[in-house]
């Protein structure tokens, strides 16, 4: 029985994959490197930025300079600022599951913590909200989900996890939690024996 609800955040509660990818586009101009913000949307959906980087730098055969991430975090949050919404249908499904919900991202707790307040979504969660930062522990390392689990006070099995990504659901199988994936764009066909969401109206009956 399901009794704890864990999210992720990017991709899953904000729309916001589509911005931190833009801000890698921009900044990775300066190098002379034309990626686009949606193939490397889909390349790295979900991953760690610190992996992200080196798979560039590796790639392009580049260093880049000790200020990028500095930089890159604050040209993100700027973005943020301007554009950043809620995904579709967010809102009404945190106020109609009445069970005990929390955040749990990969991303550092004060990007998680401004994306939430910036589309008014942290009075969902008050102060449950956890980033891998803490732990040390990345998807799809269970390490994130399984402190969330226990900082919320249940046990794996009494957990459900919503995410967008592969890596994501490949931490909450790990975790022994119900991985639900949320898949709006059908993007992720390919993987199978999932719950799966299209939208969030039907998060009620994937947690039932």
């Amino acid at each position: 029985m399901i009794k704890c609800i864990i999210f992720d955040c990017d991709g899953t509660l904000v729309d916001s994959e589509y911005l931190c990818n833009f801000g890698l586009q921009i900044m990775l101009k300066d190098y002379g490197i034309e990626s686009s913000a949606t193939e490397m949307m889909e390349k790295y959906r979900g991953g760690e930025l610190a992996t992200i980087l080196q798979d560039i730098e590796s790639e392009h055969q580049i260093k880049l300079k000790d200020n990028f991430v500095t930089s890159y975090r604050k040209l993100v949050d700027e973005l943020f600022e301007k554009e950043l919404r809620p995904c579709e249908g967010v809102d009404k499904a945190l106020k109609e599951v009445m069970l005990p919900k929390c955040v749990a991202s990969s991303g550092p707790l004060e990007k998680i913590k401004k994306a939430l307040s910036i589309t008014e979504l942290s009075e969902y969660f008050n102060e449950n909200i956890y980033s891998s930062y803490e732990v040390g522990s990345w998807k799809p390392d269970p390490g994130i989900f399984l402190h969330a689990a226990k900082e919320m006070g249940f046990q794996p099995n009494e957990c459900a996890v919503v995410e967008d990504s592969p890596v994501g659901i490949s931490a909450a199988k790990a975790a022994g939690m119900r991985p639900i994936l949320y898949d709006p764009n059908n993007i992720h066909s390919t993987i199978s024996s999932l719950y799966t969401i299209k939208h969030m109206r039907e998060l009620s009956d994937a947690i039932t």
